[in-house]
């Protein structure tokens, strides 16, 4: 008689989920309450889907800067050539680009999903529109998922329901609580990958203003580099996003005992002698033009009056009146732009959720409570994340073929 398995959430982990214990002969049914399976997935990678990161688990560890060790035996079970493998079989052609990063060669996410949907559609996967309420158990065991309509009778439960971030993707937290309710410790869950707050009044004056090509450096307290990387970002509001503040971001996990701050170089092509070599001919060219007009050649137009402000210089001032002073205190703020940072955006607006399920309380071998009989885990519902570049997907490939496989043997 093949085992009933019942997958609550219908993202990447769950799908892959799913698909792992259909695969070793149970019955599974999936339950989902959004209208379409991968709704968070779909938008991921600005909607490329960043698959996987193409390197070894040594290399996919390194990226994992909580509870890695937890995920070794998932992720030596299943890395990121074992990701690539998989979708390819499923008809889905991938490409690696700059920093491993792993990319359908279509650059469309809906490949990914729809590759998954076939696939559960082909190992007859029930797949129920219905939000899970709770996981039933009897004499320690799994024994049914209760949803708002229905009840399913279950051998074997696994939890996929995500974190907290992006709500509207239906990450609405349900999985904490249905963990909690069996004993499960919740580590609070936070934001990862998520845009950052600051203090300064010269971001909103930037507002919108995307830099490309610049390197960001992250320190602590202690002046010590805890982040440094070169790429794209952008000037909000509210303080600062893009790629590389979200990448920061990660970083920065002790907002409650340390303080950070940001240095942008603007010009990371130049040092500072060539970067002084360039300002000196730019003065020596243009003697009688203001100062707005020289420094509009070095830095975007929003960010003139910015750079104009910090250094106490005034437009109109001559280009052959700056001084050695403020041309070297130029160059600082060009290699050395600051930006305060006060804390993270709401969680809601987090790419990823860290904190969740307490990895001691799951064995990770097979990602089974340690509590309940019958109960699985996988992906974001789990205290695991990781930095950007498909790490996070990966994570949830790994553990929800491993959540499926041994919820559909044990």
């Amino acid at each position: 008689m093949n085992k009933k398995v019942v997958v609550i959430g219908g993202g990447a982990a769950g799908m892959m989920a799913a698909i792992s214990a259909a695969e070793n002969g149970a019955a599974v049914t999936l339950l989902e309450p959004n209208e379409r399976l991968g709704k968070k997935l779909n938008i991921t990678g600005k909607g490329r889907c960043n698959v996987t990161n193409d390197t070894d688990t040594e290399g996919l560890m390194a990226h994992i800067p909580r509870n890695g060790k937890f995920l070794y035996s998932a992720l030596s079970r299943f890395g990121a050539r074992d990701t690539m493998s998989f979708f390819e079989e499923l008809g889905v052609p991938l490409k690696v680009e700059r920093g491993n990063r792993v990319f359908p060669v279509s650059d469309c996410a809906f490949d990914i999903s729809g590759a998954l949907k076939r696939r559960l559609q082909k190992l007859r996967v029930n797949l129920v529109r219905e939000r899970a309420l709770s996981v039933e158990a009897e004499d320690g065991c799994v024994r049914a998922v209760r949803g708002e309509k229905n009840s399913y009778a279950a051998d074997a439960a696994i939890l996929a329901t995500g974190g907290v971030s992006y709500p509207g993707t239906g990450s609405t937290g349900d999985g904490y609580r249905m963990a909690a309710a069996w004993g499960h410790t919740i580590i609070e869950p936070r934001g990862s990958l998520v845009p950052l707050v600051s203090p300064d009044a010269c971001c909103a004056q930037m507002q919108g203003l995307a830099l490309k090509n610049v390197e960001l450096t992250v320190f602590n307290r202690k002046n010590k580099a805890v982040f440094r990387e070169f790429g794209e970002m952008l000037f909000t509001h509210f303080g600062v996003s893009g790629p590389l503040v979200l990448s920061a971001s990660a970083h920065l996990r002790n907002w409650e005992k340390d303080s950070y701050r940001l240095s942008i170089d603007l010009k990371p092509a130049l040092d500072e002698q060539k970067l002084e070599a360039r300002i000196l001919r730019d003065v020596a060219e243009n003697p009688n033009r203001g100062l707005d007009k020289i420094i509009g050649g070095l830095v975007h137009r929003s960010m003139v009056s910015v750079v104009l402000d910090k250094l106490c210089l005034s437009a109109g001032q001559k280009a052959n009146a700056l001084t050695k002073e403020q041309r070297r205190a130029l160059i600082a703020l060009l290699k050395h732009f600051p930006v305060a940072v006060s804390g993270t955006r709401p969680v809601e607006e987090a790419i990823v959720t860290t904190g969740g399920v307490k990895v001691g309380e799951v064995q990770p071998a097979t990602m089974e409570s340690k509590l309940l009989h019958g109960l699985y885990f996988a992906g974001e519902v789990l205290d695991v994340d990781a930095y950007t570049g498909g790490f996070n997907l990966q994570i949830a490939w790994a553990t929800g073929r491993q959540a499926g496989r041994s919820a559909a043997e044990n």
